[in-house]
């Protein structure tokens, strides 16, 4: 059996290197999400640009930059564990934001509201994982312990 240690926060954590290791683990696979969009985003970026101004927001151009900055830029520090904590707030906010900006499946038509719908709740789960990554910080393979 595993053993665990008592955070202040007064939950049960695995102890030692395990924690560290699922800490990585979980910035890895949620970087895999945002890094290889803002390369995207850079290759078609024309095409970012029209699908934010089909949706009717303002700015497209500082849109698509925008969204580059933060899946990208923020997605590189959160995958090295750098100002985690800070990082993981704005990319849950834009992650949020996102969902309700380019999944608002309350609003769909039937035929494409079921995959929105999957979209924003994908969405939301993600927000979620980045608010625990925020709560519980990078762990000790990270940037920021060092």
């Amino acid at each position: 059996m595993a053993s665990t240690t008592t955070t202040a926060s007064g939950y049960a954590a695995p102890a030692g290197n395990s924690q560290d290791v699922l800490a990585l683990l979980g910035r890895i696979l949620i970087a895999a999400l945002f890094i290889p969009a803002g390369f995207g985003k850079i290759g078609g970026f024309a095409g970012v640009v029209g699908y934010i101004g089909a949706v009717g927001l303002p700015l497209p151009q500082l849109g698509a930059v925008i969204a580059i900055v933060v899946e990208l830029g923020l997605g590189l520090l959160l995958l090295v564990g750098y100002k985690t904590r800070m990082v993981s707030i704005v990319l849950a906010v834009f992650t949020v934001a996102t969902a309700v900006l380019f999944h608002n499946y309350w609003g769909m038509p039937a035929d494409k509201a079921y995959v929105n719908q999957l979209m924003f709740f994908k969405n939301i789960a993600i927000a979620g994982g980045l608010l625990a990554i925020a709560a519980l910080g990078a762990g000790r393979f990270s940037i920021d312990k060092k």
